[in-house]
């Protein structure tokens, strides 16, 4: 656990931090990253300006495109601009590649925007792996952070999400590196969720101290000693049952996890469409059910936070689902990008990264205390 000295810098420095409020929040939306572009992605936009009155948007894409779907819609025209891009970075092009050769691309400017601070945040739905890498190269990392993560909200039967990180921003972490995450996905939790003590669990393949690889058993130790609300290791099975607020590994074992978990909510819905209209007596359960059905679909559904905002590099960077459609894009923007720009948590998290590395300097532990126990 943090010293005493350590707890009341913590505590001080997110007190003060939350007393600075920005007035305004402008976010870059690129309108022709994703497969139901621009359509989907302005009317989610559009549709978010009607919660907050002081949200501003960028749509940046094709112009002549992004009008013809404004020039239908009814939304005020003093809080949305166009910026022109020709060029689009599809979805199988070479991530690294296509953010250098694509310049004038709409994923392209809708980060430089931010970086030049023509914008607080930059959300989009476009190419994964393309948006990860312009994120790091346009926006930069905070100070003392290696390697980003990519955090996403999963749904629970707990009735509020569990925060998941990393979920493929990078596919290798070290302990250090998951302490941060650690800290970063805490401070998100309590500044956009508003968890005021969250649980933080480290992802393992069982919940003793001495489980799991080198890595993760280092790690644990970390934990343990320098982070608030640790709350031990958290399993698979664990997840969606409240066994933590937020759970930490790296991005290989966080992507398995989160497509494993999407492709078997798939498979379930796909076996209930298929075999409830065989019988009748399916479709009379089924009938009977559905106030169940409705109520399961609401709590687990995947579009409620609409998107995954990638952490630790210097601005807001949000990915959207591919397949994202309107309900998606406005959440993200209400539930994530408004709130994380409002509460300067990029800020935040520079602090307390700066003090926890301080922490991490000081902190030794014997490797060859580190064996393998599964």
């Amino acid at each position: 656990m943090l010293s005493h000295k350590g707890r009341i810098m913590y505590m001080c420095t997110l007190r003060v931090l939350c007393e600075e409020v920005i007035s305004l929040v402008k976010v870059a939306v690129d309108a022709m990253g994703g497969d139901h572009a621009p359509g989907e992605i302005i009317s989610g936009a559009l549709s978010a300006l009607t919660f907050f009155n002081d949200l501003n948007l960028v749509f940046i894409g094709q112009e002549g495109n992004i009008k013809k779907y404004l020039d239908k819609k009814d939304y005020p025209p003093d809080r949305v601009e166009i910026v022109n891009a020709d060029e689009v970075i599809n979805s199988d092009d070479d991530p690294g590649l296509s953010i250098r050769t694509k310049k004038g691309s709409s994923m392209v400017k809708t980060l430089q925007m931010v970086r030049k601070g023509e914008a607080d945040a930059a959300l989009s739905a476009g190419n994964t792996g393309a948006l990860m890498a312009a994120g790091v190269l346009f926006l930069g990392r905070l100070s003392g952070i290696s390697r980003p993560a990519l955090l996403t909200p999963m749904p629970s039967f707990s009735g509020k999400p569990v925060l998941f990180l990393d979920v493929g921003a990078n596919m290798d972490a070290n302990p250090e590196q998951l302490l941060q995450y650690a800290q970063m996905g805490r401070i998100y939790a309590q500044q956009i969720l508003g968890y005021s003590e969250p649980r933080v669990g480290l992802f393992n393949v069982g919940v003793e101290s001495n489980k799991g690889n080198a890595q993760v058993r280092r790690a644990y130790q970390l934990f343990d000693q320098l982070l608030p609300g640790f709350c031990g290791n958290v399993e698979g099975t664990e997840v969606f049952f409240n066994a933590a607020d937020v759970v930490v590994c790296d991005g290989f074992v966080g992507n398995i996890f989160l497509k494993s978990t999407e492709g078997l909510s798939r498979a379930i819905l796909t076996h209930f469409r298929q075999e409830i209209p065989n019988k009748l007596r399916y479709k009379i359960g089924a009938l009977l059910l559905q106030p169940v059905f409705n109520s399961l679909r609401n709590q687990v559904d995947a579009s409620g936070y609409g998107g995954a905002p990638l952490l630790g590099v210097n601005g807001l960077c949000i990915k959207c689902h591919g397949s994202a459609k309107a309900k998606s894009i406005e959440q993200a923007l209400i539930k994530q990008a408004y709130p994380f720009v409002e509460n300067n948590v990029t800020r935040q998290m520079q602090t307390m990264l700066e003090f926890l590395n301080e922490e991490i300097k000081e902190t030794s532990f014997s490797e060859q205390n580190c064996q393998y126990n599964y």
